[in-house]
């Protein structure tokens, strides 16, 4: 990729901070390579955190958002911060899934996007969110997210 691609980028090789909310973070995009083959790009985020809205206590998560880009891919480091935003971000597990997915979502017009919220449990009960646009175009290999369910101690 050619540096002028990512001229305008504000965060790539800077020192950028994290946005003190979602909303307020910068996702940044560069241009797809290859417009016009159908591939997966996939991110893992194994060690996502938020806050649960009502007592402010720490939720964790493994999301895992796969995507087939159009013409515009996510930068990863933008990616990162976006979701390091939420660390003190209060929201419910299923408000914090579907607001990512929508926010790509609406910056990336992607083909199909995909996420899995794999969270880790509170008060007992592990709760998963997915989320997908539809369904993925034929002839593309979507594998499985690879997270499994939660099962305690074991």
């Amino acid at each position: 990729m050619s540096k002028k691609s990512t001229d305008h980028l504000s965060q790539l090789g800077q020192n950028a901070a994290v946005a003190a909310s979602p909303d307020e973070a910068v996702l940044e995009c560069v241009s797809n390579p290859h417009i016009g083959t159908p591939y997966v790009a996939r991110f893992s985020a194994p060690e996502f955190t938020s806050l649960c809205p009502v007592t402010g206590q720490p939720d964790f998560a493994h999301l895992v958002i796969d995507y087939i880009p159009n013409k515009l891919l996510v930068e990863s480091k933008s990616l990162k911060l976006f979701l390091t935003s939420f660390r003190n971000h209060g929201s419910f597990h299923e408000g914090c899934t579907i607001d990512i997915a929508k926010r790509l979502i609406a910056e990336l017009e992607p083909q199909w996007l995909r996420i899995g919220g794999y969270w880790y449990p509170r008060g007992g009960i592990p709760i998963d969110v997915f989320y997908q646009t539809g369904e993925a175009p034929d002839g593309v290999w979507i594998p499985p997210q690879g997270v499994d369910n939660y099962r305690g101690r074991g």
